[in-house]
């Protein structure tokens, strides 16, 4: 069995400093040492995943290829390391409570009473491990900031894991190192070592800071850290002008050696010139392209995190500039329809429920009648198709049967009986619970050949699976009526409709998977890229 070194990443504080790109940044440069890696992030909450919740309060949630809901990190360590995680490298506090009320119920603890110590612990201490398998190094993330009264299993747990596995673990504690500027632009270290303090009552001692400032640390404030927190390294984290500069100024505080010194490791060094070639394409492109990014989850971006970097994933590849106009779906009327005047390309993309429908059907009509570039995904391209069967096939009252269970013309539908991932028969209604009964993961899509899909994606000659995450399917039975008047099919699965493309436009399709889970910066996904690619051979702007 591999030797596996375990990397703990805490934050103080307070939340959103980066405990997520710090670790997808070092599991980066880990990954182009030699090493291979894998990345395990813990979410205190009790929900068992965050599939029911609001992506206005908590950010999009991220589908890895086995069908996992899982929070939005899971799609950074993902983008950074250009690697698939499964539902293994995300476990909540619902998912730890539930499986250890299960095994008492079946007797698996022989009539023990059961407690936070030893067994919601030793709980969460095998699921880390499970996580660490053929690993060389396993980075641990913990959701939330130290002193959370949900986090606190956990940090024990943490705890235990470093006094079993002695220098085979190190704790890494993201912290903020605020600038002050009506105090003369000073910065002050007093939360850090606040925080710090606070670590260190719960029994862990870190090797290594990572200190979140606005601008790079001199190494007086660096060490004024080091001795009041009686730590060895500390290493300057500002903010970046991208996220995928954060591995290049982790290399610059030399954070591999810190890395090393604290494991007893010989030092080692990191290959990250091609990333840095992408990096410069980032901030300083040569090309631009408008994109109108029509969505209703405007208020909170991170609803469409992954979506987002994808399409920077794209211009970086293609050395241009995406400028993305966001266009609020339940403001986008007849009377404003214009705003889209001023876009090269127009993306609709998913969503659920009825808010904001309206407008996107607006910005989908104004794309296929004005042979605009369109890109339209998961209720995207269900919105294209009843836009269609409503202007073009004159059926007047197509619809949903999400939107409208009664329609006569269910353009979209749910099937109550379908295979899942494991090819097991799965039955959903309309009433069924909403954390259970979509189509999840990695599934193939069939493409039509000489189709605009089959060209994005180069003809392969291998097969091609994307991810999904939906409740409701185009319904086949429009197949034969669509195609004749120039919708096509392109994508398929099992019988199922996964794209469709009009014939007489400069490219116009819709998928129903989610391409954005599978782009990285290194390898960005095939539809997005050649929507780009169209967006600007095709520029309006």
């Amino acid at each position: 069995m591999k030797h596996t070194r375990y990397i703990f990443v805490t934050g103080g504080v307070l939340s959103s400093l980066g405990k997520g790109i710090t670790s997808s940044s070092i599991g980066t440069l880990l990954k182009h040492a030699g090493f291979s890696v894998s990345i395990l992030k813990i979410d205190p909450y009790l929900n068992i995943d965050p599939g029911t919740m609001s992506p206005l309060e908590h950010g999009e949630v991220f589908v890895t290829k086995d069908g996992a809901e899982t929070d939005l990190d899971i799609g950074h360590y993902e983008r950074f390391l250009d690697t698939s995680f499964i539902k293994e490298n995300n476990f909540t506090t619902g998912q730890v409570y539930l499986s250890v009320i299960e095994k008492e119920r079946k007797g698996n603890y022989l009539g023990k009473t059961i407690q936070i110590v030893p067994h919601i612990t030793d709980e969460i201490k095998h699921r880390i491990k499970s996580a660490s398998k053929g690993k060389d190094f396993l980075i641990v993330e913990l959701g939330g900031t130290v002193g959370d009264i949900e986090g606190m299993p956990f940090l024990e747990s943490i705890r235990q894991l470093k006094h079993e596995l002695g220098d085979d673990a190190i704790s890494l504690h993201v912290t903020l190192v605020p600038l002050i500027h009506t105090a003369g632009g000073e910065v002050k270290t007093k939360p850090t070592q606040h925080s710090v303090q606070e670590l260190r009552r719960i029994g862990i001692s870190p090797q290594i800071i990572v200190a979140r400032c606005e601008k790079a640390l001199d190494s007086e404030i660096k060490k004024k850290i080091a001795l009041s927190c009686d730590v060895s390294h500390v290493i300057s984290a500002w903010d970046a002008a991208s996220i995928y500069q954060c591995p290049i100024n982790f290399m610059q505080e030399n954070i591999l050696d810190a890395i090393a010194q604290s494991f007893h490791m010989p030092t080692f060094k990191s290959d990250i010139s091609e990333w840095d070639l992408l990096v410069k394409k980032i901030l300083s492109p040569t090309k631009s392209v408008t994109i109108g990014f029509v969505g209703k989850y405007l208020s909170l971006k991170e609803s469409y995190k992954s979506l987002i970097e994808a399409l920077t994933h794209a211009g970086a590849n293609l050395d241009t500039k995406i400028n993305i106009q966001f266009i609020d779906s339940e403001k986008l009327t007849d009377s404003n329809i214009d705003v889209l005047d001023g876009v090269d390309a127009i993306l609709v993309p998913g969503g659920f429920g009825e808010r904001g429908v309206e407008g996107k059907l607006r910005a989908i009509h104004y794309a296929r009648t004005k042979d605009v570039v369109f890109l339209g995904i998961c209720l995207g391209m269900q919105l294209a198709m009843i836009e269609f069967a409503r202007s073009v096939l004159k059926l007047k009252d197509a619809n949903s049967s999400e939107f409208d269970p009664n329609t006569a013309n269910k353009i979209i539908y749910l099937i109550e009986e379908f295979l899942d991932k494991e090819g097991k028969h799965q039955f959903r209604t309309h009433n069924s619970p909403l954390g259970g009964t979509m189509r999840l993961g990695e599934y193939e899509c069939e493409l039509k050949p000489g189709s605009k899909l089959a060209k994005a994606y180069l003809n392969p000659k291998e097969p091609v699976f994307e991810r999904h995450r939906h409740r409701y399917e185009a319904n086949p039975i429009f197949k034969d009526r669509f195609e004749k008047e120039g919708l096509i099919v392109s994508g398929s699965c099992n019988g199922l409709i996964e794209a469709i493309e009009l014939e007489n436009h400069k490219w116009f399709v819709g998928v129903q998977f989610h391409p954005e889970f599978t782009s990285r910066l290194q390898n960005p996904n095939h539809v997005i890229l050649e929507f780009v690619k169209q967006a600007l051979l095709n520029k309006r702007v």
